[in-house]
């Protein structure tokens, strides 16, 4: 093999050495770090070389301990709830915009604007909307004869003001996505729908989701990796309050390190957590690929029907 044709293999790989230095540093090098750090005794009033090294112990005692798994299971639930709220109605907006109505760019325009805000100015402006005697719900219960909600005072309320706060400031996110996805469905599917006598509803259930699984599966994702690590937001709401009933795991872990200086333990939560999503990114990466493999075959199908 000659000189010229191995210099040519090599091009493409010398392009990619830069991108790759700086993953390594920027990705590996801190990850590895944290890793090691799950390992040892470490406060911050001591350099990571003077930490003692206890092993798994920090796992052992994160199994053990009441709050952490109190944390999870809140993080779970809220996880849950909010991306499935946040699906149907960010998709459902999609489903609703998508027409050529006077007025309807401004009105996107309107939705997409809660993404926009800094999560510490939404966290205020909720937990001013959520006070128990001046905030606008309790004003609105109260002019209707009702008694207030303790809406931060409350495990139950708590959880639903964060649910709604996170519902507000996301939805967005999944709607823009959504709404790319329905704009370029192939109209002769559509068209073809219209011509069988197909109505709005049969169109959406039968043509437009099928075809958007897809896109829909990775904005899940996105948004499930995300929800994972909501923080400010809920650090300003509520803080973890009342008890643990709001304290999801990114919260337990600032909290961990910053309040209770134990950096080794906040490390094996991150860790842990780092496991959980890339379990959920993998799992749903390779259903994505299923589902993308599926939208292509029904593809194929519904041109060469119209063809």
């Amino acid at each position: 093999m000659s000189l010229a044709i191995k210099a040519n293999r090599l091009t493409p790989y010398m392009f990619l050495l830069p991108a790759g230095i700086v993953m390594i540093l920027a990705l590996l090098y801190p990850i590895g770090y944290m890793i090691y750090a799950s390992f040892l005794d470490w406060s911050p009033s001591q350099r990571i070389g003077q930490a003692e090294f206890i092993g798994i112990r920090n796992y052992i005692n994160l199994l053990g301990d009441a709050a952490f798994r109190e944390s999870f299971w809140v993080t779970i639930r809220f996880a849950a709830i909010v991306v499935t709220l946040e699906m149907i109605v960010g998709v459902g907006l999609a489903m609703l915009l998508d027409r050529n109505i006077r007025g309807m760019v401004l009105l996107r325009t309107v939705f997409i604007l809660p993404m926009m805000i800094a999560p510490i100015v939404v966290g205020l402006m909720w937990r001013y909307m959520f006070h128990p005697t001046v905030g606008i719900f309790n004003r609105m219960l109260k002019s209707f004869g009702f008694e207030g909600i303790p809406w931060l005072a409350d495990s139950t309320w708590a959880f639903i003001a964060i649910v709604i706060a996170d519902v507000w400031q996301w939805t967005p996110f999944i709607f823009i996505l959504a709404l790319a996805a329905t704009q370029s469905l192939p109209r002769s599917a559509l068209e073809a729908a219209e011509i069988d006598g197909a109505n709005e509803w049969q169109k959406i259930v039968m043509i437009k989701l099928p075809l958007m699984m897809p896109v829909l599966i990775v904005t899940l994702m996105l948004r499930l990796i995300d929800v994972f690590k909501v923080l400010e937001v809920i650090l300003v709401l509520t803080n973890g309050g009342p008890g643990l009933s709001t304290e999801i795991l990114a919260l337990r872990i600032f909290r961990t390190a910053q309040e209770f200086q134990e950096l080794g333990e906040a490390a094996a939560m991150s860790n842990m957590l780092l496991m959980m999503l890339m379990v959920l990114t993998i799992g749903m990466f390779v259903y994505n690929r299923v589902k993308e493999a599926h939208v292509a075959q029904r593809r194929a199908v519904i041109e060469k029907d119209n063809d």
